[in-house]
């Protein structure tokens, strides 16, 4: 028996749409990169664009457990020395909270280059409940929610 290969024929991309309200951010995080990358689909492929597009709302609503919100910290540098930038959790989410999610996201896809055209072409992240995808007539996807003890 041959092992299956999917072909770009064989490819349908759809649309999901996940509300982040009160959702755990790498709960959440793991949930979109499986989907990114195809990993629920049965023709799941490692080298080829298998995945859907995700589509995440309300970004800004996203929380953290335990005391991630004043201890984690986004890091930057520009290339030169000393001009490292470190940004806490709270100011990033309440300024760009679409990028709190892209990175977790980015953090949780293989580093190739596979994964930041999936990560730039496939996943839409909005800091409020509107987008403008409408025309896609995105899935919603419903994930468990979890409670902290």
């Amino acid at each position: 028996m041959a092992t299956y290969s999917a072909r770009p024929a064989d490819l349908e991309h759809k649309w999901f749409v996940v509300d982040a309200d009160g959702m755990v951010l790498g709960r959440l995080a793991s949930e979109v990169a499986r989907i990114l990358r195809g990993k629920h689909k049965p023709m799941f492929t490692p080298h080829m664009d298998t995945g859907d597009n995700v589509i995440v709302i309300n970004a800004a609503k996203v929380r953290v457990t335990g005391r991630k919100a004043e201890a984690k910290t986004y890091f930057s540098h520009s290339g030169y020395m000393g001009h490292d930038k470190q940004t806490p959790f709270s100011r990033m989410i309440e300024r760009h909270p679409e990028r709190v999610i892209e990175k977790a996201v980015y953090g949780m896809l293989p580093k190739n280059s596979l994964a930041k055209q999936t990560l730039r072409l496939k996943l839409r992240v909005y800091p409020g409940a509107e987008h403008p995808h409408k025309a896609q007539q995105p899935a919603p996807l419903a994930f468990p929610k979890h409670e902290a003890k």
